[in-house]
């Protein structure tokens, strides 16, 4: 048992028993000089002041991009006193056990290698204040985890899918597989014929299996967590910005921990310029040679 839980029985048979404090550190076989001890540490009041204000701005972020967020701010800390602080302010998220599932083998498709050559859709759905269903089409890329476009509305369509995907392609291009599930919108007559005419392929996902679109699933969580649970809609309108905000500030801000705790964007960006100077040192060497 550690010293300051023993501090604690000590304290309690004292109050509760009416007995002397050597009597109580007799029975807790627990030294006087430790319980009257008294650290001398800082107790870092401002940073764990921004760590709570950090931690109200993102309930859903655990220590360890709470720490990344710190480090940019210029806090010169390690990851093991923001843990310790986020255990002292009672900051830790609550995960639900899951389900073990059978698992079951699946053909597996190639993986792709470059930014913007395959993308994920999938729709999810929410409320505004009055009860009022809304739905939300999101886009994520599979390689850069980039989200092109989130479209909220109250109808979304597969027109309105296509829409979306044509606007797309008009600021950023489009990729050449779009991996889906079989709803309804997908399996759509007008996207299926947008996609025939782009030669763009639809890659479906097999029925009731959302682990063959691991990526949508996993972007849809975070948007679930991060901002659908934290937000309150009184709009469409409302919702668009909220949705859009969160969408801007995911792909710019947040933290990722499967590219090393780079924002999005700065990884994209980075990502372009090796392949800018790798393509100009395969020129030069093709002259060379």
């Amino acid at each position: 048992m550690r010293p300051a839980r023993k501090r604690l029985l000590v304290e309690f048979l004292r109050v509760a028993f009416k007995v002397s404090e050597r009597h109580a550190c007799r029975l807790i076989r627990l030294q006087r000089s430790s319980q009257r001890y008294r650290h001398r540490r800082d107790e870092q009041i401002a940073l764990r002041i921004r760590l709570k204000e950090l931690a109200a701005a993102r309930p859903r972020f655990g220590y360890l991009r709470l720490h990344v967020l710190l480090l940019r701010e210029g806090w010169q800390i390690n990851h093991k006193r923001v843990y310790r602080l986020y255990r002292m302010e009672c900051l830790e998220l609550h995960h639900k056990k899951p389900k073990k599932r059978i698992s079951a083998l699946r053909v597996a498709h190639p993986a792709p290698r470059v930014p913007n050559e395959c993308w994920s859709m999938d729709f999810v759905s929410d409320c505004l204040h009055d009860g009022r269903r809304f739905r939300a089409l999101t886009i994520v890329d599979n390689v850069s985890r980039v989200s092109p476009a989130i479209e909220v509305g109250r109808s979304l369509t597969g027109q309105r899918v296509v829409e979306v995907l044509e606007g797309l392609a008009q600021s950023q291009g489009l990729p050449k597989v779009i991996q889906v599930d079989n709803g309804t919108e997908f399996t759509s007559k007008a996207l299926d014929e947008w996609a025939h005419r782009r030669k763009i392929k639809l890659q479906f996902s097999r029925p009731g299996k959302p682990t063959d679109n691991p990526f949508i699933e996993s972007f849809n969580g975070r948007l679930r967590q991060e901002c659908l649970d934290q937000s309150w809609f009184v709009s469409i309108e409302d919702a668009q910005k909220k949705i859009e905000d969160w969408r801007i500030d995911y792909n710019e801000n947040r933290p990722h921990s499967s590219l090393e705790n780079w924002a999005l964007n700065a990884f994209l960006e980075a990502w372009n310029q090796n392949q800018k100077v790798e393509k100009l040192t395969h020129l030069l060497d093709q002259k060379a040679g």
